[in-house]
Protein backbone atom coordinates (compact mmCIF):
# COMPACT_ATOMS: atom_id res chain seq x y z
CA UNK A 1 0.00 0.00 0.00
CA UNK A 2 1.35 3.50 -0.76
CA UNK A 3 0.29 6.06 1.61
CA UNK A 4 0.60 9.91 1.96
CA UNK A 5 0.75 11.44 5.20
CA UNK A 6 -0.21 15.18 6.01
CA UNK A 7 -0.08 17.42 8.73
CA UNK A 8 2.05 20.32 10.28
CA UNK A 9 2.67 22.99 12.16
CA UNK A 10 2.50 21.60 15.77
CA UNK A 11 3.39 18.94 17.59
CA UNK A 12 -0.82 18.26 18.22
CA UNK A 13 -0.82 17.20 14.65
CA UNK A 14 2.30 15.56 14.07
CA UNK A 15 2.29 13.01 16.66
CA UNK A 16 -1.22 11.45 15.76
CA UNK A 17 -0.14 11.44 12.24
CA UNK A 18 3.04 9.48 13.42
CA UNK A 19 1.05 7.31 15.37
CA UNK A 20 -0.96 6.38 12.26
CA UNK A 21 2.18 5.83 10.62
CA UNK A 22 3.30 3.45 13.17
CA UNK A 23 -0.15 1.61 12.92
CA UNK A 24 0.13 1.52 9.57
CA UNK A 25 4.02 -0.05 9.52
CA UNK A 26 2.55 -2.95 12.40
CA UNK A 27 0.18 -3.79 9.90
CA UNK A 28 1.27 -3.55 5.88
CA UNK A 29 3.87 -5.98 4.71
CA UNK A 30 4.44 -3.70 1.68
CA UNK A 31 3.78 -0.16 2.67
CA UNK A 32 5.58 2.89 1.10
CA UNK A 33 4.79 6.19 3.02
CA UNK A 34 5.83 9.75 1.99
CA UNK A 35 5.06 12.63 4.45
CA UNK A 36 4.18 15.93 3.33
CA UNK A 37 4.28 19.00 5.70
CA UNK A 38 5.73 22.27 5.50
CA UNK A 39 9.04 24.11 4.77
CA UNK A 40 10.16 25.87 8.21
CA UNK A 41 8.29 24.30 10.44
CA UNK A 42 9.05 21.48 13.52
CA UNK A 43 7.46 18.55 11.33
CA UNK A 44 10.76 19.35 8.71
CA UNK A 45 12.98 18.52 11.87
CA UNK A 46 10.73 15.29 13.08
CA UNK A 47 9.79 13.37 10.44
CA UNK A 48 12.77 12.62 8.79
CA UNK A 49 14.37 11.70 12.07
CA UNK A 50 12.12 8.55 12.16
CA UNK A 51 13.38 7.47 8.59
CA UNK A 52 10.18 8.38 6.85
CA UNK A 53 11.04 10.30 3.67
CA UNK A 54 9.12 13.17 3.53
CA UNK A 55 8.33 16.44 0.98
CA UNK A 56 7.93 19.82 2.18
CA UNK A 57 5.16 22.78 0.44
CA UNK A 58 6.05 26.50 1.44
CA UNK A 59 3.01 28.06 2.61
CA UNK A 60 1.93 29.53 5.55
CA UNK A 61 -1.60 30.16 7.56
CA UNK A 62 -3.81 33.21 6.81
CA UNK A 63 -3.96 36.52 8.89
CA UNK A 64 -4.89 39.89 8.24
CA UNK A 65 -1.91 40.83 6.46
CA UNK A 66 -3.27 41.86 2.97
CA UNK A 67 0.13 41.53 0.91
CA UNK A 68 1.00 38.66 2.96
CA UNK A 69 -2.18 36.50 2.47
CA UNK A 70 -2.38 37.53 -1.55
CA UNK A 71 1.10 35.76 -1.84
CA UNK A 72 -0.12 33.06 0.33
CA UNK A 73 -2.75 32.48 -2.42
CA UNK A 74 -0.03 31.88 -5.18
CA UNK A 75 1.60 29.89 -2.98
CA UNK A 76 -1.34 27.78 -2.08
CA UNK A 77 -1.67 27.04 -5.79
CA UNK A 78 2.28 26.23 -6.06
CA UNK A 79 1.89 23.79 -3.71
CA UNK A 80 -0.78 22.67 -5.33
CA UNK A 81 1.26 22.24 -8.97
CA UNK A 82 3.75 20.33 -6.30
CA UNK A 83 1.47 18.03 -4.89
CA UNK A 84 0.08 16.81 -8.16
CA UNK A 85 3.65 15.96 -9.66
CA UNK A 86 4.21 14.30 -6.22
CA UNK A 87 0.65 12.17 -6.52
CA UNK A 88 1.39 11.18 -10.18
CA UNK A 89 4.94 10.03 -9.34
CA UNK A 90 4.25 8.59 -5.71
CA UNK A 91 0.77 6.56 -6.74
CA UNK A 92 -0.85 6.89 -3.36
CA UNK A 93 -3.81 4.42 -2.54
CA UNK A 94 -4.95 6.98 0.18
CA UNK A 95 -4.11 10.73 1.37
CA UNK A 96 -4.47 10.88 5.31
CA UNK A 97 -5.04 14.43 6.50
CA UNK A 98 -4.14 14.75 10.25
CA UNK A 99 -4.45 18.89 10.83
CA UNK A 100 -2.75 22.43 9.58
CA UNK A 101 -2.90 24.71 6.81
CA UNK A 102 -0.48 22.24 4.89
CA UNK A 103 -3.26 19.84 4.57
CA UNK A 104 -5.11 22.22 2.61
CA UNK A 105 -3.29 21.68 -0.74
CA UNK A 106 -2.54 18.09 -0.32
CA UNK A 107 -5.98 17.09 -0.02
CA UNK A 108 -7.40 19.22 -2.37
CA UNK A 109 -5.20 18.23 -4.49
CA UNK A 110 -6.39 14.51 -4.25
CA UNK A 111 -9.56 14.82 -4.91
CA UNK A 112 -8.48 16.54 -7.93
CA UNK A 113 -7.01 13.86 -8.74
CA UNK A 114 -9.62 10.99 -7.97
CA UNK A 115 -7.63 9.65 -4.72
CA UNK A 116 -9.14 8.21 -1.55
CA UNK A 117 -8.80 10.93 1.37
CA UNK A 118 -9.02 10.80 5.07
CA UNK A 119 -8.75 13.56 7.91
CA UNK A 120 -8.84 13.24 10.98
CA UNK A 121 -9.66 16.36 13.69
CA UNK A 122 -8.30 16.18 17.31
CA UNK A 123 -10.42 18.97 19.12
CA UNK A 124 -13.87 18.76 19.58
CA UNK A 125 -14.39 21.93 17.35
CA UNK A 126 -12.57 21.14 14.36
CA UNK A 127 -9.90 23.68 12.80
CA UNK A 128 -10.99 26.22 9.94
CA UNK A 129 -8.39 23.74 7.72
CA UNK A 130 -10.19 20.39 8.55
CA UNK A 131 -13.83 22.02 8.45
CA UNK A 132 -13.01 23.46 4.32
CA UNK A 133 -11.61 20.18 3.29
CA UNK A 134 -13.60 17.63 5.33
CA UNK A 135 -15.87 18.23 1.92
CA UNK A 136 -13.26 16.66 0.05
CA UNK A 137 -12.34 13.74 2.56
CA UNK A 138 -14.03 10.41 1.76
CA UNK A 139 -13.67 9.87 5.56
CA UNK A 140 -13.75 12.27 8.43
CA UNK A 141 -12.03 10.59 11.67
CA UNK A 142 -12.64 12.51 14.90
CA UNK A 143 -11.17 12.48 18.65
CA UNK A 144 -14.43 13.77 20.28
CA UNK A 145 -18.03 12.78 19.06
CA UNK A 146 -19.27 16.73 19.42
CA UNK A 147 -16.98 17.14 16.79
CA UNK A 148 -20.07 15.72 13.76
CA UNK A 149 -22.00 18.79 14.28
CA UNK A 150 -19.73 20.83 12.69
CA UNK A 151 -18.78 19.13 10.00
CA UNK A 152 -21.89 18.79 7.74
CA UNK A 153 -21.00 18.72 5.08
CA UNK A 154 -18.41 15.53 5.49
CA UNK A 155 -19.34 11.99 3.33
CA UNK A 156 -18.96 10.26 6.41
CA UNK A 157 -18.01 10.52 10.05
CA UNK A 158 -16.16 8.02 12.27
CA UNK A 159 -15.30 7.85 15.99
CA UNK A 160 -12.33 7.06 16.54
CA UNK A 161 -11.02 8.44 19.44
CA UNK A 162 -6.98 10.44 19.55
CA UNK A 163 -3.93 8.03 18.10
CA UNK A 164 -2.14 9.24 21.72
CA UNK A 165 -4.80 7.19 23.91
CA UNK A 166 -2.36 3.88 22.27
CA UNK A 167 0.71 5.13 22.97
CA UNK A 168 -0.09 5.62 26.97
CA UNK A 169 -1.90 2.44 27.46
CA UNK A 170 1.60 0.94 27.35
CA UNK A 171 3.28 2.98 29.07
CA UNK A 172 5.50 2.15 31.62
CA UNK A 173 5.98 4.15 34.95
CA UNK A 174 9.02 6.49 35.61
CA UNK A 175 10.30 5.13 39.46
CA UNK A 176 10.10 8.99 41.11
CA UNK A 177 12.85 8.06 43.16
CA UNK A 178 15.22 8.15 40.72
CA UNK A 179 13.75 11.92 40.28
CA UNK A 180 14.44 13.10 43.73
CA UNK A 181 10.56 12.17 44.74
CA UNK A 182 9.40 10.26 47.98
CA UNK A 183 7.68 6.90 48.02
CA UNK A 184 5.39 8.02 50.66
CA UNK A 185 4.54 10.98 49.45
CA UNK A 186 1.68 11.86 46.69
CA UNK A 187 3.28 13.53 43.48
CA UNK A 188 1.45 16.22 41.55
CA UNK A 189 2.71 17.19 37.78
CA UNK A 190 2.54 20.40 36.24
CA UNK A 191 2.81 21.17 32.62
CA UNK A 192 1.31 23.64 29.92
CA UNK A 193 2.53 22.13 26.97
CA UNK A 194 6.15 21.60 25.46
CA UNK A 195 6.64 25.42 25.57
CA UNK A 196 4.91 26.26 28.65
CA UNK A 197 2.69 29.49 29.21
CA UNK A 198 4.21 32.56 30.93
CA UNK A 199 0.87 34.13 31.71
CA UNK A 200 0.03 30.84 33.62
CA UNK A 201 3.35 30.52 35.30
CA UNK A 202 2.61 33.98 36.56
CA UNK A 203 -0.13 32.92 38.21
CA UNK A 204 1.19 29.84 39.60
CA UNK A 205 3.80 31.86 41.49
CA UNK A 206 1.93 32.76 44.58
CA UNK A 207 0.79 29.21 45.02
CA UNK A 208 4.11 27.42 44.65
CA UNK A 209 5.66 30.32 47.54
CA UNK A 210 2.78 29.47 49.65
CA UNK A 211 2.48 26.94 51.88
CA UNK A 212 -0.60 25.15 50.19
CA UNK A 213 1.17 22.35 49.10
CA UNK A 214 3.64 21.29 51.46
CA UNK A 215 1.99 17.83 52.13
CA UNK A 216 2.60 16.47 48.71
CA UNK A 217 5.25 17.08 45.91
CA UNK A 218 5.27 18.65 42.72
CA UNK A 219 7.14 18.25 39.67
CA UNK A 220 6.47 21.49 37.62
CA UNK A 221 7.85 21.28 33.89
CA UNK A 222 7.77 25.47 33.11
CA UNK A 223 7.98 24.81 29.35
CA UNK A 224 11.01 25.16 27.08
CA UNK A 225 10.68 28.72 25.94
CA UNK A 226 10.27 29.97 29.66
CA UNK A 227 13.79 31.28 31.15
CA UNK A 228 13.83 28.32 33.93
CA UNK A 229 16.68 30.81 35.67
CA UNK A 230 14.22 33.95 35.94
CA UNK A 231 11.20 31.90 37.22
CA UNK A 232 13.18 29.74 40.01
CA UNK A 233 14.22 32.97 41.53
CA UNK A 234 10.61 34.09 41.96
CA UNK A 235 9.93 30.72 44.18
CA UNK A 236 11.05 31.09 47.69
CA UNK A 237 8.87 27.87 48.67
CA UNK A 238 10.89 25.18 47.28
CA UNK A 239 9.71 22.46 49.92
CA UNK A 240 9.06 19.17 47.89
CA UNK A 241 9.21 21.25 44.73
CA UNK A 242 10.99 20.07 41.55
CA UNK A 243 11.51 22.31 38.30
CA UNK A 244 12.85 21.49 34.92
CA UNK A 245 12.13 23.20 31.62
CA UNK A 246 10.64 19.90 29.67
CA UNK A 247 10.82 16.27 30.17
CA UNK A 248 11.24 13.31 27.58
CA UNK A 249 8.89 11.10 28.99
CA UNK A 250 5.80 12.74 30.10
CA UNK A 251 3.36 9.91 30.03
CA UNK A 252 6.24 7.82 32.10
CA UNK A 253 6.07 10.28 34.89
CA UNK A 254 2.58 10.99 34.43
CA UNK A 255 1.74 7.36 35.15
CA UNK A 256 4.05 7.43 38.42
CA UNK A 257 2.07 10.81 39.71
CA UNK A 258 -1.16 11.03 41.64
CA UNK A 259 -2.92 14.28 40.13
CA UNK A 260 -1.86 16.11 36.97
CA UNK A 261 -2.35 19.53 36.17
CA UNK A 262 -2.33 20.40 32.00
CA UNK A 263 -3.75 22.57 29.02
CA UNK A 264 -6.00 20.99 27.33
CA UNK A 265 -4.60 19.58 24.21
CA UNK A 266 -6.13 17.00 22.81
CA UNK A 267 -3.47 15.15 22.73
CA UNK A 268 -2.38 15.41 26.68
CA UNK A 269 -6.26 14.93 27.75
CA UNK A 270 -6.35 11.28 25.86
CA UNK A 271 -2.49 10.60 27.82
CA UNK A 272 -4.36 11.26 31.05
CA UNK A 273 -7.34 9.31 29.73
CA UNK A 274 -5.34 6.12 28.63
CA UNK A 275 -2.82 6.60 32.63
CA UNK A 276 -6.48 6.93 34.28
CA UNK A 277 -5.53 10.09 36.40
CA UNK A 278 -7.04 12.21 38.50
CA UNK A 279 -6.94 15.90 36.69
CA UNK A 280 -7.27 19.55 36.80
CA UNK A 281 -7.34 20.82 33.33
CA UNK A 282 -6.70 24.77 32.83
CA UNK A 283 -7.47 24.99 29.01
CA UNK A 284 -5.04 28.02 27.12
CA UNK A 285 -7.34 30.68 26.04
CA UNK A 286 -4.96 31.86 23.40
CA UNK A 287 -5.99 28.86 20.99
CA UNK A 288 -7.70 28.84 17.88
CA UNK A 289 -12.10 28.74 17.84
CA UNK A 290 -10.92 28.38 21.77
CA UNK A 291 -11.13 24.63 21.63
CA UNK A 292 -9.11 23.90 24.25
CA UNK A 293 -11.97 25.15 26.51
CA UNK A 294 -14.71 23.32 24.32
CA UNK A 295 -12.02 20.13 24.88
CA UNK A 296 -11.95 20.50 28.31
CA UNK A 297 -15.48 21.13 29.44
CA UNK A 298 -16.79 18.34 27.00
CA UNK A 299 -14.64 15.83 29.25
CA UNK A 300 -15.76 17.29 32.73
CA UNK A 301 -19.35 17.29 31.41
CA UNK A 302 -19.20 13.11 30.64
CA UNK A 303 -17.20 13.29 34.55
CA UNK A 304 -13.56 12.68 33.40
CA UNK A 305 -11.61 15.88 34.12
CA UNK A 306 -11.85 18.52 36.74
CA UNK A 307 -11.59 21.99 34.43
CA UNK A 308 -10.57 25.57 35.81
CA UNK A 309 -10.22 28.79 33.72
CA UNK A 310 -6.98 30.07 33.69
CA UNK A 311 -8.88 33.48 34.43
CA UNK A 312 -9.85 31.85 38.02
CA UNK A 313 -6.57 30.66 38.78
CA UNK A 314 -6.01 31.74 42.06
CA UNK A 315 -3.66 29.97 45.26
CA UNK A 316 -6.44 29.41 47.01
CA UNK A 317 -8.52 27.98 44.63
CA UNK A 318 -5.52 25.69 43.26
CA UNK A 319 -4.80 24.04 46.85
CA UNK A 320 -8.72 23.35 46.60
CA UNK A 321 -9.05 21.65 43.44
CA UNK A 322 -5.30 19.97 44.27
CA UNK A 323 -6.45 18.27 47.59
CA UNK A 324 -9.81 17.03 45.97
CA UNK A 325 -8.52 15.25 43.57
CA UNK A 326 -5.45 13.23 45.72
CA UNK A 327 -8.24 12.96 48.58
CA UNK A 328 -11.48 12.39 47.57
CA UNK A 329 -12.25 8.51 46.94
CA UNK A 330 -15.20 8.87 45.88
CA UNK A 331 -14.77 11.30 42.63
CA UNK A 332 -11.43 9.78 42.00
CA UNK A 333 -12.77 6.40 41.36
CA UNK A 334 -15.83 8.28 39.71
CA UNK A 335 -13.37 10.18 36.72
CA UNK A 336 -11.64 6.62 36.27
CA UNK A 337 -15.03 5.02 35.85
CA UNK A 338 -16.00 7.30 33.37
CA UNK A 339 -12.56 7.07 31.74
CA UNK A 340 -13.62 3.51 30.84
CA UNK A 341 -16.03 4.54 27.71
CA UNK A 342 -13.01 6.30 25.77
CA UNK A 343 -11.15 3.56 26.27
CA UNK A 344 -13.03 1.39 24.46
CA UNK A 345 -11.87 2.32 21.29
CA UNK A 346 -8.93 1.65 19.71
CA UNK A 347 -7.87 5.03 17.86
CA UNK A 348 -4.95 4.13 15.72
CA UNK A 349 -6.92 0.38 14.59
CA UNK A 350 -10.26 2.13 13.93
CA UNK A 351 -8.49 4.51 11.68
CA UNK A 352 -6.29 1.73 9.72
CA UNK A 353 -9.43 -0.59 9.57
CA UNK A 354 -11.50 2.30 7.71
CA UNK A 355 -8.77 3.61 5.81
CA UNK A 356 -7.85 0.04 4.67
CA UNK A 357 -11.77 -0.84 3.84
CA UNK A 358 -11.72 2.28 1.81
CA UNK A 359 -9.03 1.28 -0.36
CA UNK A 360 -9.96 -1.87 -0.55
CA UNK A 361 -13.41 -0.95 -1.95
CA UNK A 362 -11.60 1.00 -4.79
CA UNK A 363 -9.98 -1.29 -5.96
Amino acid sequence: MNIIVSAGGSGGHIYPALAIIEEFKKREKNLNILYIGTHNRMEKEIVPKKGIPFESLEIYGFTKDIKRDIKNIFLIHKAMKKCKHIMSTFKPDVVIGVGGYVTYPVMKTAKKMGIKTFIHEQNSRPGKVNYLVSRYADIVGVTFKSSSAYLKKAKKIIYTGHPSLDGALNTKKIDKTLLGFSVSKKLVVYVAGSLGSSSLNQKMISFLNSDLHNSYEILYIVGSNVNIDDFKAKITNKKGLKIVPYFDNLPGIMASSDVVISRAGAGTLFEIIGLEKPSLIIPSPNVANNHQYYNAKELEENGVVSVLEEKDVTKEVLAEKIDMLLSHQEKIKNFKKNMVEYKKVNPSKTIYDAIKKLVSEHK
